[in-house]
């Protein structure tokens, strides 16, 4: 399926992957209590969902040694071949090894991003995904920074820059097509 630029892009399941940023247990224990109670079961949905549709998940936490490993709660989720990639960088475009673990999933050029934090690694990873050619979608209720200001200006950035905005229900949705598809039954039942 060839992704077309023109219209307003929406996110498919043969084309997606997703990319869960910096989910750790220390760095999670700094944001708002209240952007948790979102962002966390938003990636455990997503999760689920990418899983049952067979969308590649690719999984990254910055300085691992000092923030800790990925929520135990999302990682339970994650198909058992998931492993970490651990990295100092902020964008994870600039983590070695990064760019070949995306394309081994050949014609998937849609990226969908959740995580931490929005206004430093989601929005300079964003930034380099779409340098490389990617088609990016930012969950906005799937991501957090410990000021709400500083992930409003990310958003706002990403979206004047061309970086899609959207949420997790959107996604899911959007994967399926259609209340036809094998797994609408079982993936409705993510988001009741």
């Amino acid at each position: 399926m060839s992704i077309n630029k023109s219209t307003l892009p929406l996110t498919h399941a043969a084309t997606s992957q997703l990319l869960i940023v910096n989910a750790q247990e220390r760095l999670t224990k700094a944001m708002p209590e209240q952007d948790l109670q979102k962002m966390v079961p938003s990636v455990i949905q997503l999760s689920k969902a990418a899983s049952l549709l067979d969308i590649p998940i690719t999984l990254s936490e910055h300085y691992g040694q000092g923030l800790g490993n990925t929520l135990s709660e999302i990682t339970e989720h994650l198909p058992h071949h998931t492993k970490a990639k651990d990295k100092l960088t902020f964008s994870c475009c600039t983590a070695p090894g990064f760019e070949e673990e995306l394309a081994e999933h050949g014609s998937r050029k849609q990226i969908v991003m959740v995580g931490l934090e929005a206004h430093i690694c989601i929005l300079q990873t964003a930034a380099g995904l779409q340098q490389w050619g990617y088609q990016v979608f930012v969950v906005e209720d799937a991501i957090a920074s410990r000021k709400a200001m500083h992930r409003e200006n990310a958003l706002m950035r990403m979206r004047r820059g061309g970086i899609n905005i959207t949420n997790m229900e959107s996604v899911i949705f959007e994967w399926m097509g259609d209340a036809s598809h094998p797994k609408f039954k079982e993936i409705s039942q993510l988001i009741r």
